[in-house]
């Protein structure tokens, strides 16, 4: 049987590369310098899976795997901690996360095992309040995520609005309130647009949609009808500048009529 490449052989490269006669690239990166790339690589295999292409998605992960191989070899070389500390260490929370199958802990739907994974993890951490628990998500998030991420929080302990419509109004009361500060130059513009994406994720938390998969969709769904509108101008010999607002509207509502462009 062929033999197959291991983690450990994976390892092997990366400190093959960061030593002595290795790649010059790979030696003088840092944790601080891999960042983006460790983002972009997660939202890579995300767009993969998007896309239902599995073939691509075993690169992604690859590509995934790769990052969190580097950053373990830098925290060994710094003597701070190694990759075998990792798999240790997720083992053990995975263990310790799923008392219900590892313990005699009852939990028989996924809501329950929601509910305990937020308990033991608040007890982990030594959280005692929601807001410590709100400012331990990380900043890095995507900011629709983040504020998801901190409305369930505050929804888990019962401040939430008791249905859609609440929400709906509370979106309505934040257009007003911009409305106002653009008609009366308050200078809070950015304050009070911030306050209608936070409503918006609160709606959307209702309707069990995830605002940035629903904002990814909602853009390509507008470059796809932009490009219509774009093809159909220059298939008339023109170029978008040369038309007039009303002319790409008319355009736009060919697209729009066109569910195959969304």
């Amino acid at each position: 049987m062929e033999k197959r490449d291991t983690l450990e052989d994976l390892m092997g490269i990366i400190k093959r590369l960061r030593g002595e006669g290795g790649c010059p690239w790979d030696r003088v990166q840092t944790h601080e310098s891999l960042r983006e790339a460790m983002l972009e690589e997660a939202y890579e295999a995300v767009d993969a899976i998007e896309q239902r292409d599995m073939e691509n998605l075993k690169e992604e992960l690859g590509d995934v795997l790769l990052q969190v191989v580097f950053h373990a070899a830098l925290a060994e070389e710094a003597g701070k901690f190694s990759m075998e500390d990792v798999i240790e260490g997720i083992c053990n929370k995975m263990v310790y996360r799923h008392p219900h199958v590892f313990s005699d802990t009852k939990a028989d739907t996924a809501e329950e095992v929601l509910i305990n994974w937020e308990q033991l993890k608040k007890q982990e951490k030594q959280i005692t309040t929601q807001s410590e628990a709100m400012k331990q998500i990380p900043m890095a998030l995507p900011a629709l995520t983040r504020a998801r991420k901190v409305q369930k929080k505050a929804a888990s302990v019962g401040f939430d609005f008791y249905e859609t419509s609440g929400a709906m109004a509370k979106v309505k009361e934040e257009v007003e309130e911009l409305q106002e500060a653009i008609e009366q130059g308050l200078g809070t513009e950015e304050e009070e647009y911030g306050d209608i994406l936070f409503a918006m994720v609160n709606i959307s938390r209702f309707l069990k949609i995830n605002p940035e998969f629903a904002l990814t969709k909602a853009t390509k769904k507008f470059i796809n009808r932009f490009e219509y509108v774009e093809n159909s101008a220059i298939s008339g010999g023109k170029t978008l500048s040369e038309m007039t607002l009303e002319e790409m509207d008319l355009l736009w509502d060919e697209a729009k009529a066109k569910s195959l462009f969304d």
